[in-house]
């Protein structure tokens, strides 16, 4: 079985856009993907079912024991062919430092994080901010990473150069792009009818079938 945790460098970097897209583009090459949610969020977890099929369960380290997070995370992918994480805020933010955080969970459940960067406004200085994530916790797998509110080609290309020079793989990107958005209120998301959350899910995994390499993480 293959698996991913989605992490990223703050909230807002649009984590649950791609994780939407990629379990729709999984879910249409014939993959049985089995949808996971760090932290007791129980909205992301809709999205999620309605993405893969598949009902989402949430990992949680707080509310639950390690040994707790484990079964769970044993009991619900054994017939899946891969696993997919959505994590929650930044990577290492938790009620206690990392306590809590996405990064726990990847480490606790031995899972490779593909580390979503929002890009927007921000080119080559990304190198910095990439290779503090690889280097700042070495137990922690991170596997690539994927840029998010990229702006042309070009403007893709000094990011993909930003990673060479800091050692991580490159996997891909999401385009700037209004339509994408999904709309947010207090802590929570709200899409109310199932049409428009259908429209934006194929939107996204359109975009991720464009310009990221599913590939690429399969192969992680």
């Amino acid at each position: 079985m293959k698996n991913l945790l989605i992490g990223a460098a703050s909230s807002g970097c649009g984590k649950t856009t791609f994780t939407m897209g990629l379990l729709r583009a999984l879910r249409d090459r014939g993959i049985c993907v089995q949808p996971f949610k760090c932290g007791p969020d129980y909205i992301d977890p809709l999205f999620h079912a309605a993405a893969s099929g598949q009902e989402s369960v949430n990992l949680d380290t707080w509310l639950g024991s390690e040994k707790h997070v484990q079964d769970l995370y044993a009991h619900y992918s054994a017939s899946a062919d891969m696993c997919v994480v959505e994590g929650v805020m930044g990577l290492f933010d938790g009620f206690e430092k990392s306590q809590g955080s996405s990064a726990e969970i990847a480490q606790l459940l031995d899972i490779p994080v593909v580390l979503l960067v929002n890009a927007k406004s921000v080119a080559y200085s990304v190198a910095p901010l990439i290779y503090g994530f690889k280097h700042f916790c070495p137990t922690l797998k991170l596997a690539g990473v994927v840029f998010n509110m990229v702006a042309s080609e070009s403007h893709f290309q000094y990011l993909q150069q930003a990673c060479a020079d800091a050692g991580v793989t490159c996997l891909g990107y999401l385009q700037k792009n209004p339509a994408l958005a999904i709309p947010s209120r207090h802590l929570g998301l709200t899409i109310t009818a199932k049409e428009e959350m259908e429209n934006l899910i194929s939107l996204a995994a359109e975009e991720v079938e464009k310009h990221v390499s599913i590939d690429q993480i399969l192969a992680l």
